[in-house]
């Protein structure tokens, strides 16, 4: 990467500054790679950050399934991260995860789980788990909400038979030859999955990451105190591919001592470490055995630790310089935090980042961990928290005593509760993955670059006022 006709004086973020566009020969956004290259197995350069309100099973499962990384938080208790990592491990790649409820449950639950919008459903099952039939999530939309789930099945959608779907274009063709937008995917009359037109074409678009056994991948963090080591051994038995060993402060002892007890195990799956926003810091947990070091203090949506303690780094510049350190001891980075649109997470893969970690925005998702509420308007929204608020710290140490627990949450920072609003357009964490990866794509065209490696080499970034940032995005309404 190099800048435009200028020098930085001063650290940058991502508002700062502009990708410039430069002599390409390639034809296609389509025809780049955007795999990380990161030793971590994902096909595209994007983690949901290990955040309660971010990242469970049905999110990670769906991200996976369209080739990223996802990062299971260390604030599960070690029985329910075993339990989420094989719960990922068993779902299918080739069709979406079913959303099971039952029969006897209401409009107004399923509600909750699923908003009525086209191209997504919901499988219905008697009680003792039998396959009753599917409804449109459409349908939810028409009905009472008070009326059961099993009464709206009369005139059932038609099912789709996984012998018949040779691949994701075969499977597409299906649909369209049967006018389906949504149907259950059955084998031997027991459903494994369900499928959209979308979803169907999406698996013509995307590479699921998968692990040696044709698995989706998965990652899972844990903090830097107590028996860490104990812990990640216990995740890897689990099955995890990735391990994040995580803290607010990653340039301190306690996780240079954590990294090298894990390292000493021998797991053969990447570490990741962080938080750290300086070259010494990369060197530090390098030495000590990380692969991958995340980078960003600062920079999230939820997090308040700037405005509490003055500590951190704007993100480009923290993120251009690690980058280039790491490069050179042989290891990576992803950018942690800072991202609000796609030209952030390109500006971020241009400063050298291997994958970028994205925090609340896909907090606001069908997927996403929670239930769906609805505000006085009528919209629909999420809960969302920083992991370091009072409520993430209520639920990292519900098991302590009641006098250390209020010895730790006295001192707790961060937004412990925030709406993330649905967007009508894009309720699914999918829909996200399309319009970020359709503009990292068109990025990496315009830098005439193929794949990643090449867009950090060919990438122009130039520096712009505060003025020029305005005037790059779109007016919302007519002139």
């Amino acid at each position: 990467m190099e800048f435009y006709e200028t020098t930085p004086t001063h650290d940058l973020t991502y508002s700062d500054v502009f990708l410039v566009p430069g002599h390409s020969d390639v034809g296609s956004r389509l025809g780049v790679s955007l795999a990380p290259q990161d030793g971590t197995g994902a096909t595209i350069p994007i983690v949901s950050a290990n955040m309660n309100s971010v990242t469970g099973p049905r999110l990670a499962a769906t991200l996976a399934r369209r080739g990223g990384l996802a990062v299971l938080p260390q604030d599960l208790h070690l029985q329910d991260l075993d339990a989420a990592i094989r719960w990922v491990k068993a779902q299918p790649v080739a069709f979406d995860t079913p959303l099971f409820l039952s029969g006897g449950q209401t409009v107004a639950e399923a509600l909750r789980q699923m908003p009525p919008i086209g191209g997504h459903g919901i499988v219905i099952t008697d009680a003792r788990g039998g396959y009753l039939g599917c409804i449109s999530a459409l349908r939810l939309g028409t009905a009472l909400p008070d009326a059961r789930l099993g009464d709206l099945l009369h005139g059932q959608l038609a099912s789709i038979d996984a012998d018949d779907v040779a691949d994701a274009r075969a499977a597409f063709d299906l649909m369209v030859a049967a006018d389906l937008e949504f149907a259950p995917v059955l084998h031997h009359g027991a459903v494994i999955g369900t499928l959209s037109r979308t979803s169907a074409l999406r698996s013509t678009l995307y590479q699921p990451a998968l692990d040696a056994n044709g698995r989706l991948r998965v990652a899972a963090a844990v903090g830097i105190t107590g028996d860490v080591a104990g812990k990640a051994a216990a995740l890897a038995a689990a099955g995890i591919d990735v391990l994040v060993v995580d803290t607010a402060h990653g340039h301190q002892e306690g996780m240079l001592r954590a990294i090298r007890s894990v390292k000493a195990l021998g797991l053969c799956v990447p570490i990741v470490a962080g938080n750290v926003v300086t070259t010494a810091a990369v060197k530090d947990l390098v030495d000590a055995g990380a692969d991958i070091v995340k980078v960003g203090v600062g920079p999230g949506a939820m997090c308040t630790t700037r405005m509490m303690t003055a500590v951190g780094r704007p993100q480009f510049s923290a993120v251009l310089e690690t980058a280039a350190a790491a490069r050179q001891l042989g290891a990576h980075v992803w950018a942690d935090g800072g991202v609000r649109y796609p030209r952030d997470v390109a500006l971020a893969l241009a400063a050298g980042a291997a994958s970028v970690m994205i925090g609340s925005w896909f907090a606001g998702t069908i997927e996403a961990p929670g239930t769906l509420e609805t505000d006085a308007t009528g919209r629909l929204y999420k809960e969302s928290w920083g992991m370091a608020s009072t409520k993430a710290v209520h639920d990292r140490f519900d098991r302590l005593d009641p006098y250390e627990l209020a010895r730790k949450t006295l001192f707790a920072e961060g937004i412990s509760s925030s709406k993330i609003y649905l967007d009508p357009l894009r309720p699914s964490v999918e829909d996200l993955l399309d319009m970020i990866t359709s503009g990292v794509r068109s990025s990496l065209t315009y830098a005439g670059a193929s794949n990643l490696a090449d867009f950090h080499e060919r990438a122009l970034v130039g520096i712009q006022s505060a003025a020029g940032y305005e005037e790059g995005k779109a007016l919302p309404v007519s002139w």
